[in-house]
């Protein structure tokens, strides 16, 4: 590493043309991101890659159209108006298979920018809150542009990088963006509880963020010797851990330690990931493949949708045609907990929109994105309940998922199953 520089001066390694990596979620690097963007006069089409990112996106703004296209994993909200106008790209990809990308010379990365803990007195940074895709980035990248951030926890497991393979570095006290945790409505309470009844003591749990995670977890107090292998967690998971709820101890693969790829919340959560052995923050490519979440019995995977058709088609990614989050690890996860033994893959959603609309439908709307195949899913749960889908045929499903969709959407749906399927059977 040379000597520490500022961050517009570390931004003139970039070159016209060149594919840019950005550290993601919590990790996001504010102070390089801005020092790029303000290069824009100077650079054209530089492609940006990245997953979610916290906080502003400028270099995705209409007048920068000519300077920086992104090309996103992930189609956040500070990006999606780039995308769905056609100013920027989405990437269809399984969250565990973008590491490949990159290891593969598929996308290879020219200036991977980086947010990382100080080094230690052996040399070594920390990608503290976000290892998931980044540690293949930064295993890759021609060059590896980093902020040494005082206010980066230092996590253990895969995240570690040393000195010597940062190629310019730039300090900074930059505090990590924090994301409370949701308030809990009647029907996420409602959602949380029916997923519950369905966790096993022993299970290990795949969750993500926001409210149905959360009425999830507040709703598990009661359970015992739970173990997490999961993508990402928040604050929700810290007072079980504290109450003894999650142990790990029946976990086969790395029993007692909490499994994940990067976190996101508030700052008592990266208070609790400094420094703490029993959470081991891992490459993406083995925290989401599939084999590694089979291995542990009793895997419970909990994730959300957009909408549902009637012979249980998950759409996670898009509305209709407009991209509105990324495919992720959804699949990974839904696919590890099916053939795990004794394990569960959910699917859970508030049965309408904001707006009143029936999130189960008769059938996607057009241009929406399969992310879970009506072969792959096994639970269905909203407010009014719990589908079980494995193993039946289309009208047992269609009458299943009425059963749980909003009463006063129910007659319209069988009336679209009735005129798809027949009559239904009791």
């Amino acid at each position: 590493m040379r000597s520490f520089v500022s961050a517009d001066e570390a931004a003139k390694v970039i070159s016209s043309g060149d594919r840019v990596f950005v550290h993601g979620v919590a990790a996001t690097p504010r102070l390089l991101v801005e020092a790029m963007t303000a290069r824009a006069g100077e650079l054209r089409d530089v492609e940006i890659v990245h997953l979610h990112t916290e906080g502003k996106a400028p270099y995705a703004d209409p007048e920068f159209e000519s300077s920086f296209r992104v090309n996103a994993f992930f189609v956040g909200a500070n990006v999606r108006d780039a995308v769905n106008s056609g100013r920027g790209d989405y990437i269809p990809v399984f969250l565990s298979e973008i590491p490949a990308l990159f290891r593969r010379g598929v996308l290879p990365i020219d200036v991977a920018l980086v947010n990382v803990s100080p080094p230690d007195k052996h040399g070594f940074c920390s990608l503290g809150v976000s290892v998931d895709i980044a540690r293949a980035a930064v295993e890759t990248a021609r060059i590896v542009v980093a902020q040494f951030n005082r206010s980066m926890p230092r996590t253990i497991g895969d995240s570690l990088v040393h000195v010597d393979d940062i190629d310019v570095a730039v300090e900074a006290d930059d505090q990590l963006p924090q994301v409370p945790p949701p308030e809990l409505t009647p029907n996420d309470l409602a959602i949380g509880r029916a997923v519950a009844g369905l966790i096993d003591d022993g299970a290990t749990l795949q969750m993500g963020i926001g409210s149905i995670p959360n009425a999830v977890l507040a709703s598990l107090g009661n359970h015992k010797d739970l173990g997490i292998h999961t993508e990402m967690f928040s604050d929700g998971l810290i007072d079980l851990v504290e109450r003894g709820v999650v142990t790990g101890r029946r976990k086969a693969k790395h029993p007692g330690k909490i499994v994940a790829g990067f976190v996101m919340g508030t700052q008592r959560l990266y208070d609790f990931v400094d420094d703490n052995p029993q959470v081991l923050m891992l490459d993406i490519a083995y925290v989401n493949d599939t084999g590694n979440i089979r291995r542990n019995p009793k895997a419970t995977a909990i994730n959300s949708a957009i909408e549902v058709d009637l012979t249980g088609q998950v759409c996670a990614d898009s509305i209709g045609t407009r991209h509105y989050s990324g495919v992720g690890g959804q699949m990974d996860f839904i696919r590890g907990a099916s053939l795990s033994d004794g394990g569960k893959p959910i699917i859970a959603f508030s049965s309408v929109t904001s707006r009143g609309e029936s999130k189960i439908v008769p059938a996607l709307r057009e241009g929406a994105g399969v992310v879970t195949t009506r072969a792959h899913v096994h639970y269905i749960v909203t407010e009014f309940g719990v589908a079980d889908l494995y193993g039946k045929n289309l009208r047992q499903r269609a009458r299943d998922l009425i059963r749980i969709a909003h009463p006063e959407h129910r007659p319209s749906l069988e009336k679209a199953a009735f005129e798809r399927f027949g009559r239904l059977p009791r």
